[in-house]
């Protein structure tokens, strides 16, 4: 607007207990206990209920769709824990995309639904069935819950959720512990910023959307108006992910779109700057927002790839600048990069609005640069690099004074 040894132990490890941080990291990281859900059930996964933390001095359940690959041999699995956004819910779909691509999943509920028919349309948590252990009530209602004790609000239960996936997963034989990443969307990459930041044991993250910097700029700061300096400064100091980035030290792939009308490209900025480690970042210019767009990315694949099977690296800008009006990158990359593009605007304004046009730059592969004129009136830009499979990695933005 932080090995050779038994799996609970593992687990504990990771940690850097001293870290400044509302959650009891020794507790989340003992693996949760685990009831099977009679419904809902989804083709070639568990269905089920994992342990979460009391709400209000009574025991919740968090609902989870797990999944493995079809087709696996004796190694184990790398995984990859999956965070809805505001609307969403478990996705069983979701699990299977990741299952598909080799690795374990599982998604969870952070609002204390269970899924149901018609789940992934908007609107779907007011009219989604809360089960009889759920938690405090989902992101919609966290503001309004600034006022409780910490422990019984929502922001601090989801990322409690989070960590005890992780737990969980660390706690199955056919997952290897030092292979699970996270990716999350809107909401999720909201709860994503922070939960990369608490728990170190995780490989990689990938916020898609959401960041941190809301009382700044965001689709919630009229919310925070409402609320009083007051109640908005203890909302923002509690849970906006800002307070934790730099204490992140796992690699970043930050994926998110131009105009997105939640998490805009100047508060994106802030938040990707903090934390103290490698970071990646994917820029589509009008990117939609939304469950299928999100989790599609090929980048976010690559990436999982390249941390937690050793795949090819995607390529990483390792410098750019202007001089005059000619503006550059210089990049390094292991696969060819096989064209470049400057995406900019010449409006100014509110991010969701602006126009975003695109041309083509000089791409000078010996060198491993681009390089480009920037057109009259130009305010903002930045450059895409592809790949091969549309691979594709931005720079930076920058404002033309």
């Amino acid at each position: 607007m932080l090995r050779t040894i038994c799996i609970s132990c593992l687990a504990t490890l990771s940690f850097d207990v001293s870290a400044k941080t509302p959650w009891d990291l020794e507790r989340l990281s003992q693996p949760p206990r685990i009831n099977s859900a009679t419904a809902p059930q989804a083709d070639s996964m568990r269905a089920i209920f994992y342990d979460g933390l009391p709400w209000k001095g009574k025991p919740t359940r968090v609902f989870a769709f797990y999944g493995v690959p079809a087709r696996r041999g004796a190694e184990r699995l790398p995984a990859m824990v999956l965070v809805h956004g505001g609307n969403g819910t478990a996705f069983a779909d979701w699990v299977k995309l990741w299952n598909d691509r080799g690795y374990a999943a599982i998604a969870m509920d952070t609002c204390g639904s269970v899924p149901s028919k018609g789940y992934g349309e908007p609107g779907g948590t007011e009219n989604r069935p809360r089960h009889d252990f759920s938690g405090p009530p989902g992101w919609n209602a966290s503001f309004e819950q600034v006022d409780w004790p910490v422990e019984d609000q929502w922001t601090y239960h989801a990322v409690a959720d989070i960590l005890l996936a992780n737990s969980l997963l660390r706690s199955f034989p056919e997952i290897d512990p030092e292979r699970i990443g996270f990716t999350g969307l809107s909401w999720g990459g909201y709860l994503v910023s922070i939960a990369a930041s608490v728990d170190q044991r995780f490989r990689l993250a990938v916020p898609v959307y959401g960041c941190g910097f809301l009382g700044a700029d965001s689709y919630w700061v009229p919310e925070f108006a409402k609320m009083g300096s007051a109640k908005s400064n203890r909302w923002l100091g509690l849970w906006d992910p800002s307070v934790y980035l730099g204490q992140a030290k796992i690699p970043f792939l930050w994926v998110s779109g131009t105009n997105d009308f939640a998490y805009p490209l100047d508060s994106l900025q802030k938040s990707y700057r903090l934390p103290r480690t490698t970071r990646t970042l994917v820029i589509r210019v009008r990117m939609p927002h939304g469950q299928k767009e999100g989790e599609s990315p090929e980048e976010i694949h690559a990436f999982a790839d390249q941390y937690l099977k050793s795949g090819a690296p995607l390529a990483s800008i390792r410098d750019q600048g202007r001089t005059g009006r000619r503006a550059w990158v210089k990049y390094n990359s292991t696969i060819p990069i096989t064209g470049a593009n400057l995406n900019y605007t010449i409006d100014s304004g509110v991010w969701e609005h602006r126009r975003w046009r695109t041309m083509p730059g000089d791409l000078d592969r010996e060198r491993s640069t681009v390089s480009v004129t920037l057109p009259q009136g130009v305010k903002v830009y930045y450059f895409n690099l592809a790949a091969q499979r549309g691979l594709i990695v931005s720079s930076e933005h920058a404002i033309f004074p």
